[in-house]
This record gives C-alpha cells, structure tokens and sequence, in this order.
C-alpha cells in the first residue's frame, strides 16, 4: 500500500490500524480556525481510517486520508474545522479490496513485499493511465479535498525501465493539470531520476512525503518494541541528500517516522526544525 523503504529491504508504512499518539512541527500557512495548541497538531495521516475518526482528524490542520471511504459531507466537516485534506491515491499499485482490483488484475507486473493483499501495477499501460486520470482521481476530486498523497511511484524502482518512468510522468503531470495539489510519498528512484533529466518538480508534484529517513522497520521482528530500529548513516544521509533536494527544488516536504525511542524522535524533531520540514511520528505502522 506504501512507500518502500530500501537499502536492503522492500517494505510499505501505509495501511490499517490503530492511530498512536504522534509529535509534529507545525506546517507554515495552514488552517488556523480550529484550536491547536500543541506543536504536535500539525500533520495527522490516517490513510487506515473511516469516518469514525472524524473528531479524532479535526485536530489536525493537515491530514491524510482514504477519500474513497468518506463523503463529501465528511469532508466539509474537515473542512469546517479548518483542515487541509489530502486523500491517498495509489497510482503504482493495486490492493485487492479495491473494487475495481479485478478490472485491472491483469495489468499487475509482481507480488509488493510486505503486503500480500498487493501488486505492482505496469503503469504504463494506456488503460491504468485513463483509470487514474479519468476516473479514480476525479472520483476523489469530487469529495472536495485539498490534495492528493500519491503513493508507489516506487514500481520504477522495483521495475526500473523507460517505459515505467514515462508512464509515471504522463499519470503525474496529468494529475498536476487537475489543478489539485500533489504530494509524492517516497518515490526517491523515480523523482531523483526526473530532475536529474533536468525536469522541475513543480511539473510533477508540489511536496513529498518520505517514510522512515531516520528510522528502520525489522520487518522479520514480531509486533513490539523490537520491530522498530535506526537507520544505518549511510541510509539516512540517502534519503536526506533527497528531501533535501527536493527542498530545494522548491518542494514542501513531510516525513513520517515509526519509533519509540525518545532519543531518535528529539533527534527527529531537530532536524525538521533546523529544515522547515514536517513529520508524524508513531509506533504503529497501520496508521489507522
């Protein structure tokens, strides 16, 4: 369902459970007409949840859903209490709780680590193409929501081919010309890749979103404290150099962490401060 976390491992961070506390920094210009108080109200992602969460995301001046499981009078709550929603939108992968996943079977490329209920999708295929830009993201559209959190641009990474790359770059600047906000989560391949081909971010997306640039999730470890680990030097200097690139591209930029080391969230923390970056912190990789 997410974005993969590599050197050494594919794994996801998106999908379904139950929400933990979280530490934020705040995100510069957005909603202010709800009362948040504490630092940590930032930036909520709750791609996992349903309409029963509403009260808990209103909180929040910035959160991340799954659109396709609200309504439009959900959405105008959100509104209401002066957030900004994002609604996930899997443009590189299809999960088979989806109600079209039997429509688009047949375009899969490979079983997604981690995630058994998942499949990489050829996303350059004219068919996958016209689902996304005709259909799925006019769908979400139509909820009223304020941008799109565009997850698995990494099937470039697990299929690094020209004919991946272009199809992504049609599925992206399309949805940019729906006059919506796009946020990447993760695609460090496919987005280094653009703008080393001299193409500005701008064309493609508006911020990204990047999982675990400090943190490390052992995934062959059970649920509990021990699942959750750090980041080699090496690892974590990658994904900076990106997100930091990206920065200066002129890109927002989010993170999400899992862990539940204090001495790694204050070090998380810091570094979003020292960079103007915003991260949601948690232990639970479900984030529902």
């Amino acid at each position: 369902m997410c974005e993969i976390i590599r050197r050494g491992i594919l794994s996801a961070g998106l999908g379904f459970a139950v929400l933990l506390l979280t530490l934020l920094l705040p995100v510069q210009g957005a909603a202010q007409s709800f009362d948040r108080k504490n630092p940590g109200d930032s930036y909520g992602v709750f791609i996992g949840a349903g309409p029963e969460k509403l009260s808990a995301m209103m909180k929040y001046e910035t959160v991340v859903l799954d659109a396709q499981f609200f309504s439009p009078e959900d959405m105008k709550q959100l509104h209401q209490a002066g957030c900004r929603v994002f609604s996930y939108i899997n443009v590189g992968s299809i999960e088979n709780f989806r109600p079209y996943y039997q429509k688009y079977r047949d375009i899969t490329i490979g079983a997604y680590e981690n995630w058994d209920e998942e499949k990489w999708v050829d996303v350059s295929h004219k068919r996958w193409q016209k689902f996304i830009l005709q259909e799925l993201a006019p769908a979400i559209r139509s909820k009223d929501v304020d941008g799109l959190f565009v997850d698995n641009t990494d099937v470039y990474y697990f299929r690094h081919n020209r004919k991946i790359y272009d199809g992504l770059v049609k599925i992206l600047r399309g949805l940019k010309r729906q006059n919506i906000e796009v946020c990447i989560n993760g695609g460090d391949s496919f987005v280094s890749a653009y703008l080393k081909r001299g193409g500005s971010f701008h064309e493609i997306a508006d911020a990204v979103n990047q999982e675990s640039v400090f943190g490390k999730i052992r995934w062959d470890e059970p649920e509990g404290p021990d699942r959750f680990g750090k980041n080699t030097p090496e690892e974590r200097k990658y994904f900076q150099d990106y997100i930091e690139r990206v920065a200066k591209d002129g890109g927002e930029i989010y993170l999400i962490e899992y862990t539940e080391d204090p001495a790694l969230i204050r070090k998380i923390r810091g570094y979003c401060r020292k960079h103007g970056f915003v991260c949601y912190i948690t232990a639970d990789l479900e984030l529902k």
